[in-house]
């Protein structure tokens, strides 16, 4: 392993010689290989890797497998392949390897097209509609070879087939986890434990009753209380409008509900790692456990932690409740407290919700979403949804059990949960699968009877879907493009106990979409607010009754975002109208562009209301707060008519669409730098050594750059940008001119906002941030920027 710095000249596209070549500079640790060096060359340049040749100058080697990467040169010359002689001599290597992959590539509705499964008791051929429990147990796989039958499915099962290859293991592979399958099965037989199945049922029913519990109307009722259900809607439905939905469907709606529910439990919940100290509040060790005291035991506290204070020696009893109805009252506990009391709000407000049970001591939620037609992992201890592979990728978990409980009954999802079953195969020793499946259909049968005809067609339709959904689940291939973070609930020391830490590097990130931005709001607040700083500044007018302006402002919408979103307004007193009074077309002017307006009573009072769909206003009110707040730092530091370098100014662009290196999800996406919210940020996990973001125009426009600004984000410096390029592209992105480069750039501090005007003015349709490094790139991997605003005028 060696650390290299490489500089890259990069050729004209085409490779004629014609234009001047760009150079870019790169730290690359050797242990990463080849493919890595050219992904990080793709960052700098969005040359494909395949389509990158390398060329060592000082020798003229091409760099290629067999390269010696920690011994040569470090000038390396990119020469893009778009045409020509090497690119028809590839070309041929390309069809062949396409063509083995096809040929290696089968995907289960293939080879279900190729075989036939017939019983050989009677010779009837097993089908969909085939019970399987009643048949016996001789059969005999037939290979399809012809017929009429295969010719009418051949192109649908062709088309399902390509879109299905991508993510699907190959014949091979396929052949080999089938073998390891077989061979776990053969060995489970000789280990697993012979009891009929009651170790295993003993470790599962206890939970129903658990479970049955969140549907008693009296705690649900309880619940309901304990939740800031208006504020958790107004999010959602702010949540929508900023992916540009502002008409949500209910089942829209309720699945963004119950993201601010989880992201809302996360933040209200306590994880309790040792008990504080209910004398002093300070630190504890543990001493034992104790004996529940009655009042313990009828909310199902049946072990009790005993912690003795470090300070006062004061002992400090943590009941592990697990009435759900007595955690939304004490609000902590671990894994087993809090996927308890938040499967329970889920209840309470009405979505299909499931416990679920790992074996290998976990537990989290499961949701039926109606937006995504199928069941959603949800973890509130991580704050994390739809995520299933957290567990094994990120955590290193090994599984064996991983069971669904509901007032429906029990159903085995380990295979939601894994991409290595055959391991996970080997590793179940509870009991045979046989009886798995016996014991979970027994005990769901006995929780559904009593239920009405349809209600159990609705349960059967979804089950057998679900069925079909893992068994297919187990033989995908795991995404190597998405890291997944180790555990981050719990101490440090207990979770490197658990080995769930993972990999220490391994962060939440995601390969980004194209993202729109929704941000015509915030021009028209900073050109509302920008004409009425002119009209101070033009005027003369004194500090104080600027002060005295902007206090009154703030103090209005503050007044009206703490009012309930469906019906907000607010009374304009007579001081604030005689504060207005000579302004009064200005702060009109920005009412308006928060869909706010403001009308005359028959008292001679003024009030504010919304007008049109009231989370426009949502929207825009922070932004606007925001922008206020600072201002007034600005008039305090006298900075508040710098020619070229005023906060807020007109021509911000906007509604564009964001593409960028990397993100971190689900709050720090991409298009968050251009919200104009300080409380939100674009986050790039790995992107302190290099990461790129572009902005393209609206509708193809093009634009000539005249200043931009940067905001440095709420916390941690060492993320803050300090040497970056901005290139303009005529064509869409497919080529760049550089137009602005700094370096060494220093945020003085949190939310500091810097303004940099563009010397080299191009008329672009795509600008594109290559930030080449932040202010401490060895210790810290993330880049991260509060906002991004672009100034110039369109056409």
């Amino acid at each position: 392993m060696v650390a290299r710095r490489f500089v890259v000249r990069q050729d004209p596209v085409g490779g004629g010689g014609e234009g001047a070549a760009e150079e870019h500079e790169l730290e690359y640790d050797t242990e990463h290989g080849l493919d890595i060096l050219r992904f990080q060359i793709f960052s700098l340049t969005s040359v494909p890797p395949d389509l990158q040749k390398l060329v060592v100058e000082a020798d003229g080697s091409v760099v290629g497998d067999g390269t010696d990467l920690e011994t040569i040169s470090e000038g390396l010359r990119l020469v893009p392949i778009t045409g020509g002689e090497e690119e028809e001599e590839e070309e041929g290597e390309v069809v062949a390897a396409m063509e083995a992959a096809r040929a290696q590539e089968k995907s289960d509705e293939e080879l279900a097209r190729i075989i036939q499964i017939v019983v050989e008791a009677d010779e009837s051929m097993v089908g969909d509609g085939t019970d399987l429990e009643n048949i016996s147990e001789g059969l005999r796989l037939v290979a399809i070879t012809g017929g009429e039958e295969e010719d009418e499915e051949e192109g649908e099962v062709a088309a399902a087939a390509e879109a299905a290859r991508a993510q699907e293991k190959s014949d091979e592979e396929l052949a080999r986890m089938i073998q390891a399958e077989e061979e776990a099965l053969l060995l489970q037989q000789h280990i697993i434990h012979n009891d009929g199945g009651e170790a295993f049922r003993e470790r599962v029913e206890p939970y129903m009753r658990q479970v049955l519990m969140y549907e008693d109307p009296m705690r649900q009722e309880a619940a309901r209380k304990t939740v800031p259900v208006d504020e958790l809607q107004e999010k959602a439905l702010v949540s929508l409008a900023k992916e540009g939905n502002f008409s949500p469907s209910k089942d829209e709606e309720d699945h963004a509900f119950l993201l601010q529910l989880l992201f809302w439990f996360k933040q209200s919940f306590r994880w309790v790692n040792a008990a504080p100290c209910d004398s002093c509040g300070r630190e504890t060790f543990i001493v034992g456990m104790g004996t529940p005291l009655p009042s313990e035991i009828k909310f199902g506290a049946n072990r009790v932690e005993i912690y003795r204070c470090k300070y006062c020696s004061s002992v400090t009893r943590f009941p592990r409740y697990n009435d759900p109805y007595k955690l939304i009252e004490t609000r902590k506990g671990r894994c087993g407290e809090w996927a308890n009391c938040f499967t329970f709000y889920c209840r309470t407000f009405g979505y299909e919700a499931r416990l679920i049970l790992d074996f290998t001591d976990h537990v989290w939620t499961e949701c039926f979403s109606k937006v995504y037609g199928r069941w959603m992992h949800l973890d509130p201890c991580e704050g994390v949804y739809d995520n299933p592979l957290l567990y094994e990728k990120g955590w290193n978990k090994k599984l064996d059990y991983v069971i669904a409980i509901s007032k429906d009954g029990a159903r085995d999802v380990t295979k939601r949960y894994t991409r290595k079953w055959h391991e996970v195969l080997s590793r179940r020793i509870f009991t045979s699968e046989d009886t798995v499946s016996a014991v979970l259909s027994s005990i769901t049968r006995k929780y559904l009877s009593g239920l009405p005809i349809d209600a159990l067609s609705v349960i059967k339709n979804r089950d057998q879907k679900e069925s079909e959904e893992l068994s297919k689940a187990a033989y995908l291939e795991a995404d190597t493009a998405i890291s997944l973070p180790g555990r981050q609930s719990g101490s440090v020391e207990w979770r490197k106990a658990r080995s769930e830490l993972g990999q220490v590097s391994s962060l939440t990130c995601s390969s980004c979409p194209t993202r729109k931005c929704v941000d015509a709001h915030v021009s028209k607040i900073y050109d509302a607010l920008s004409a009425l700083l002119l009209h101070f500044c033009d005027g003369d007018i004194p500090k104080e009754r600027v002060f005295n302006i902007f206090d009154t402002l703030k103090g209005l919408m503050q007044n009206l975002k703490d009012a309930n979103f469906k019906s907000r307004t607010a009374t304009l007193d007579q001081e604030s109208q005689q504060i207005f009074e000579d302004i009064f077309p200005y702060i009109e002017r920005l009412l308006s562009a928060m869909s706010l307006q403001a009308e005359l009573g028959t008292d001679g009072e003024r009030s504010v209301t919304t007008v049109g769909n009231t989370v426009h206003t949502s929207l825009a009110l922070p932004v606007a707060i925001d922008a206020v707040d600072e201002i007034v730092s600005n008039y305090k530091s006298n900075t508040f008519c710098t020619k070229g370098h005023q906060f807020p100014r007109g021509n911000r662009l906007y509604s564009g669409s964001v593409l960028a290196s990397g993100e971190q999800l689900p709050i720090g996406i991409a298009t968050a730098a251009f919200d104009g919210l300080r409380s939100s940020k674009w986050e790039e996990p790995d992107g302190a050594k290099g990461c790129w973001l572009i902005y393209k125009m609206l509708d193809g426009q093009t634009c000539e750059l005249e200043s931009y600004d940067l905001m440095s984000a709420n916390d941690v410096p060492e993320r803050d940008p300090m040497d970056w390029v901005l290139e303009g592209s005529t064509d869409g992105g497919s080529t760049w001119n550089t137009i602005d480069t700094r370096s060494s750039v220093i945020f003085d501090s949190r939310f500091y906002r810097k303004t940099f005007t563009v010397d080299k003015r191009y008329k672009a349709n795509a600008f594109r941030f290559r930030f080449l490094r932040v202010r401490e790139s060895n210790a810290n991997p993330r880049f991260q920027i509060g906002s991004i605003d672009l100034y110039g005028k369109s056409t």
